[in-house]
């Protein structure tokens, strides 16, 4: 009973992080290691989970989601579908014990993503450059070959990507990182669900979960006027899960 109420709080509250500005995966991955699943199947597992909150949270943003600006949102999805198949081929691949030591590492880059994010784009508008069209594609494909490897911090880097290329309405480039999110997740879901690295019973608890926290996080973030405080609660929440898969390795 410990582990299903653990699972169901951090399914909960990654579907609402996730709704808000990312991060949801730094909830679930680590909470399904600790209930014993091993790290690659609890990465694959929490990305399934993460699905129905996506869904859920892109619904909300419909209003919101950027339809038009470059580059065009079907060249983006195009990019998201085959970084992800790239990303979750290359999951396939690598060995357990490999993608442990790995994991701490693509914590810290997502979350020094997020946070350095913006005086990027800051930077960039102050020089008067602009990204071009095939550019921020590949900066969304590199992106996708991420979230197909490792879902965890996904939200963060779409976000993070979605500054460097120039957009700044933190509620579109949330309805945006969700739309993108379910398309990803929907490529390495299949391509795990394929190679058996679903792990069913934890599943049903951490996606109902998640798909609750995704619907009323969207809802509440959607309300929300000071995203600065949204960012750092993102930043911490990163930065204390790196320190803890750090731990985890070394010891």
């Amino acid at each position: 009973m410990l582990t299903i109420f653990v699972l169901a709080l951090a399914g909960l509250g990654a579907g609402a992080l996730n709704a808000i500005a990312g991060g949801g995966t730094f909830l679930t991955f680590p909470a399904l290691v600790w209930a014993g699943v091993p790290p690659i199947m609890a990465n694959a597992t929490a990305t399934f989970a993460a699905l129905p909150g996506y869904v859920g949270s892109a619904w909300a943003y419909r209003g919101d989601i950027e339809r038009g600006g470059k580059p065009p949102l079907a060249h983006l999805v195009g990019a998201a579908v085959v970084g992800g198949l790239a990303g979750a081929g290359l999951l396939l691949v690598t060995p357990e014990e490999l993608f442990s030591g790995v994991v701490p590492w693509l914590l810290l880059i997502a979350t020094a993503a997020f946070a350095l994010g913006p005086a990027f784009v800051r930077r960039l508008a102050r020089s008067g450059r602009t990204m071009s069209d095939p550019a921020a594609l590949g900066l969304v494909f590199a992106v996708s070959v991420y979230g197909g490897y490792f879902n965890g911090g996904l939200g963060i880097m779409l976000l993070a990507a979605f500054g460097i290329i120039g957009m700044t309405n933190l509620h579109r480039m949330n309805g945006l990182k969700n739309l993108m999110s379910v398309v990803l997740s929907v490529v390495s879901v299949a391509t795990y669900t394929v190679a058996g690295l679903i792990d069913w019973g934890n599943l049903l608890v951490v996606g109902l979960s998640c798909a609750l926290g995704g619907y009323l996080g969207a809802v509440l973030a959607r309300r929300v006027q000071n995203t600065a405080l949204l960012r750092l609660l993102i930043i911490a929440i990163g930065l204390i899960m790196t320190a803890l898969f750090f731990l985890r390795a070394a010891g």
